[in-house]
């Protein structure tokens, strides 16, 4: 398993991965990962208190995410699952727009084409597939693009996925696959689901493959530019295993004290990336007391933001209904939704009925 920066805090040089460890790159990184821990756990408190239907939390894995997004090009396009919030953070999504698809408001709240960030996809796996014929049309168009998917060590167990892997060979596809293994597919560990880690499964299918310590951000974040560079150039498609954990539940309707014990979550918090990268930042004098005060600041106005954004978010209109089923409204359709606006009228207090 790649690894550049040990669970104590210290450097590993590693010759096949050359990364310039500069002061700057570790403190973005640290707030990369600080902010968004921030955000998950606003969510996590909105949704507790009934204003938001459901949260998936991405505690534990910040490293993963925030490691491998800043590896990529801003033009790069991004496929996630639906637990990718600190890379949707990275890429300038707002807190309201990523709540307003948690809160029942839209069916998705940003657009993908502005923030080359596609919407969130709730049936497992499925992205894996969205994301492979996109990356073909990137090919056949020529362009310097790479698409990087997310996916967990559950989807991986599902058809989508696995065709997806094989297809991406066979078209060539300048695709990089960015495999989670949080180690459990809800209450399903990964010894239960798979006899082959997934790298080695991957590369069955003639990927180039990694296999990286998914807790620290500075292996996640060397492996991943090597790896795009490498497809970017023509090279084949790659899958990154990143080796992490899931601290919180599958989602706030999982309790996973019944499936696993606080021995196991305990080891797991150890490994924190964020205290990982903190220890590193103290112990080098790359940060001082002043930065660290300043992202708690920061931290505290963003989950202020958060809270503010969501109870903000209007409810949507029953015509938004209609006029978001097509892309273009057929003349039926039309003909419908102006018949229900006109029944609306007639009633004095304007209320949906």
């Amino acid at each position: 398993m790649i690894q550049l920066l040990a669970p104590d805090g210290t450097l590993r040089a590693d010759p096949r991965f050359p990364l310039d460890v500069t002061p700057a790159l570790c403190r973005d990184l640290h707030r990369d990962m600080f902010l968004a821990r921030r955000f998950d756990q606003e969510a996590l408190a909105l949704q507790r208190q009934g204003e938001l239907g459901l949260w998936l939390m991405a505690l534990g894995q910040e490293a993963a995410q925030v490691g491998s997004i800043r590896a990529v090009a801003a033009h790069d396009h991004v496929f996630p699952s639906y637990r990718e919030h600190a890379a949707a953070l990275c890429r300038g999504i707002s807190p309201a727009e990523i709540l307003a698809q948690w809160r029942g408001v839209a069916h998705s709240g940003w657009d993908p084409a502005r923030y080359r960030f596609h919407i969130y996809s709730l049936v497992l796996g499925a992205q894996a597939l969205h994301a492979t014929g996109y990356a073909v049309g990137v090919r056949l168009d020529g362009a310097q693009e790479v698409v990087l998917a997310y996916f967990g060590d559950g989807a991986s167990s599902q058809g989508d996925v696995n065709e997806a892997l094989n297809w991406a060979v066979v078209a060539r596809a300048p695709i990089v696959f960015f495999c989670q293994n949080n180690q459990w597919a809800i209450s399903t560990g990964t010894a239960q689901q798979m006899g082959t880690p997934v790298h080695v499964r991957a590369a069955g299918f003639g990927l180039d493959t990694y296999f990286v310590d998914g807790n620290d951000v500075l292996a996640v974040h060397a492996v991943t530019a090597q790896a795009a560079d490498r497809v970017r150039a023509g090279g084949p498609p790659v899958l990154i295993e990143a080796f992490t954990y899931r601290i919180a539940g599958h989602s706030t309707s999982d309790d996973p004290r019944i499936y696993r014990s606080e021995a196991e979550v305990d080891l797991w918090r150890e490994r924190d990336p964020v205290a990982r990268l903190t220890t590193l930042l103290r112990a080098e004098g790359w940060a001082d007391e002043e930065h660290f005060e300043q992202l708690d600041r920061e931290a505290r106005k963003l989950a202020e933001e958060t809270r503010a954004a969501c109870l903000s978010l209007p409810d949507p209109t029953l015509e938004e209904t209609f006029r978001h089923t097509f892309a273009q409204e057929p003349p039926l359709l039309r003909q419908e939704r102006e018949a229900m606006s006109a029944y609306q009228a007639g009633f004095t207090d304007g209320a949906d009925r």
